[in-house]
């Protein structure tokens, strides 16, 4: 390899350091790691191009390199020249407290905030600064989850970044959200207080003295909340310059009430889920005892027996969305499971188009996957049923070029090296063909109007919803003509009328084989009291006045053979959904008024890929 090219290229693409310094020591570790892991393949690759940025190709050429794609995660192809730097204890991290000022109105430790966070960092020259990728969330050092302190790389993230991010000059941080760890205050289940604590940690970790004065929060789940809680705060400085929510909230309410039908976890998420992280038995443990912990319980129970806030602002304190999308400066890596359980896709679709349309940065990737990261084949594995739970996008759903992925994204977005990434979703449909859309949902698929009781039959039940779930009317297509490719957010507007103020529905969206074999497509639920959509309660005269339902589906991606059918079933409750608070009887009005709305595309106007194969085991069993 000609090392001038190395050097002209290097100083070319970063801006804020040189790493030019060991540059032969650095590329013969390389090759020696590269062959021990992928074979000659690689190393020849890489030989034979002198700018080995040829394997930073666009997604639908990355099935012709030679991804590890046999192991139980990603394996980025570029591996770093840097050692982590070595401290006094075996994991090769160093613990912080940082101080922060809490509104006094919090209670618990207000007014003196304090967040535990631990920083792992490359052995770079002196004088290099780095940027800092961080993990915020309640797990580290939490005994129900099997972090001895967090000083250890969390397993389930942590530890893939610091082998092969950190090695190309980033640090790596784990941060205890307030009441948990070692942090203060109470848990306050992504209340202001975390929120604070939050952007206290972004900021000190960017005003480092090693530090370049960037830095991106990652995480999944709760993990993946705290970013978006972070990305809230604009300020002059502007220290977060990237995020990457995986299956992340854009508000608590929200992920567990859709058109005001409640989740059977709703009323006990604060104190029942997170109760008792931050609790074990110190003296400090009197500070849990602040305003929200107590009234948490409270708003759940108050906001599935009557909709809204049950007291305060409890709910709009921990809506994070709308304020990132006026105040955030930074791009925004969006990931989203379109079968997840626990944080329902309506977190990620249609948000991606709202980010888009406020101008940020912004890339997706939605796979058929659940609740999990997207290159883990064993739990995805595990987790995929058939009957349309992402069982049929199994193996195609693994994405073995994740981590080259964040590479490449954080290099551009915390460095300034290389290419912008691409800013486009890539989406799988439910039977595992991944596709490039630049919009999701997109914006030129076409309406295919079905009507209830016209072209949607009515072949079991009776229009009559009873309150207990024992029965609700189903409708089905004849068998279609041609495949249809159904993308987005389905609608299916109803005219019901009730017996009281109250009831709810849920539907029940199934493709039907010629056998009568049915596998889920989509689901929605709506309390009737919010028949309009959105946070208004509303009103009419029951028996007297039709209403219309205006519900909407979950986000799906799916792909219907010809000769199949749809079927739609209506009940009051279904999924993990409590029956609705005001118990009602619900009547439905067939005709032209009540129709389910699907956006179909055409697949030959599309842009399809194949991402690296996997050849696991578990995806070499799948018949």
């Amino acid at each position: 390899m000609d090392d001038a090219k190395i050097v002209d290229s290097l100083q070319h693409n970063s801006r804020e350091f040189n790493l030019v310094l060991g540059a032969t020591l650095a590329v013969s570790l390389v090759f020696l790691f590269l062959s021990a892991v992928f074979g000659e393949a690689l190393v020849d690759l890489l030989v034979d191009d002198d700018d080995p940025s040829n394997v930073r190709v666009p997604v639908w050429e990355r099935s012709n390199l030679p991804y590890k794609t046999d192991g139980e995660f990603g394996v980025a192809l570029e591996v770093g020249p840097y050692e982590i730097l070595p401290t006094e204890n075996e994991w090769n991290s160093t613990h912080h407290f940082v101080e922060y000022s809490l509104p006094l109105e919090e209670g618990g430790a207000a007014p003196n905030g304090l967040i535990s966070l631990a920083v792992w960092r490359p052995n770079v020259p002196e004088g290099v600064k780095v940027p800092v990728i961080a993990e915020s969330g309640p797990y580290f050092q939490e005994a129900s989850v099997q972090t001895p302190t967090i000083e250890v790389p969390g397993s389930w993230l942590g530890q893939m970044f610091i082998d092969q991010i950190l090695p190309h000059g980033y640090a790596f941080a784990q941060i205890s959200v307030s009441g948990t760890g070692r942090s203060n205050h109470c848990m306050d289940l992504m209340g202001t207080a975390e929120q604070l604590g939050n952007d206290a940690a972004v900021r000190w970790l960017a005003e480092q003295a090693w530090s370049n004065g960037a830095v991106a929060l990652i995480g999944k789940s709760y993990d993946g909340s705290t970013p978006w809680q972070a990305a809230m705060f604009g300020s002059e400085h502007d220290y977060l310059k990237t995020i990457v929510p995986i299956s992340g909230l854009i508000g608590v309410k929200e992920l567990m009430w859709k058109n005001g039908s409640s989740e059977a976890r709703a009323p006990i998420m604060h104190n029942g889920v997170y109760g008792s992280y931050g609790i074990d038995g110190d003296e400090e443990d009197y500070q849990n005892l602040c305003p929200d912990y107590i009234i948490g319980p409270g708003t759940g129970v108050g906001a599935w027996a009557w909709g809204g806030e049950a007291a305060g602002d409890y709910w709009a304190e921990r809506y994070f969305l709308d304020r990132v999308l006026e105040n955030y400066k930074g791009s925004v890596y969006l990931i989203q499971g379109m079968h997840d359980w626990n944080v329902d896709p309506h977190m990620a679709v249609p948000t991606i188009n709202k980010l888009i349309d406020a101008g940020i940065e912004a890339r997706g990737l939605f796979g058929q996957w659940d609740h999990d990261y997207p290159d883990r084949p064993v739990q995805l594995d595990e987790r995929s049923d058939l009957g349309g739970r992402g069982g049929e996008a199994f193996p195609e759903m693994i994405r073995f070029d994740w981590m080259q992925d964040m590479l490449e994204w954080f290099d551009y977005y915390l460095k300034g090296i290389g290419p912008q990434p691409g800013q486009w979703i890539e989406v799988q449909s439910n039977q595992g063909s991944w596709r490039i859309e630049d919009r999701y949902p997109p914006s030129d698929t076409t309406e295919l109007l079905f009507d209830l009781g016209g072209n949607l039959s009515l072949v079991d039940g009776t229009t009559t919803v009873l309150p207990d779930a024992s029965s609700g009317p189903v409708y089905e297509t004849e068998p279609l003509p041609t495949a249809l490719h159904i993308s987005g957010l389905p609608r299916l507007h109803v005219e019901v009328t009730t017996a009281s103020i109250g009831g709810q529905l849920y539907a029940l969206l199934e493709d039907c084989d010629e056998q009568n074999n049915c596998i889920h497509l989509a689901h929605a639920i709506m309390d009737l009291r919010y028949h309009e959509g959105g946070d208004e309660v509303q009103t009419w005269l029951p028996v007297a006045e039709t209403i219309t339902a205006r519900m909407e589906f979950f986000a799906m991606d799916v792909e219907v053979a010809a000769g199949h059918t749809l079927r739609l079933s209506l009940a009051s409750t279904g999924e993990d959904y409590l029956p609705a608070s005001t118990s009602s009887v619900v009547f439905i009005q067939e005709g032209q008024g009540s129709t389910l709305q699907l956006d179909v595309f055409d697949p030959a106007e599309r842009r399809y890929f194949t991402p690296p194969v996997c050849t696991h085991e578990r995806c070499l069993s799948v018949e």
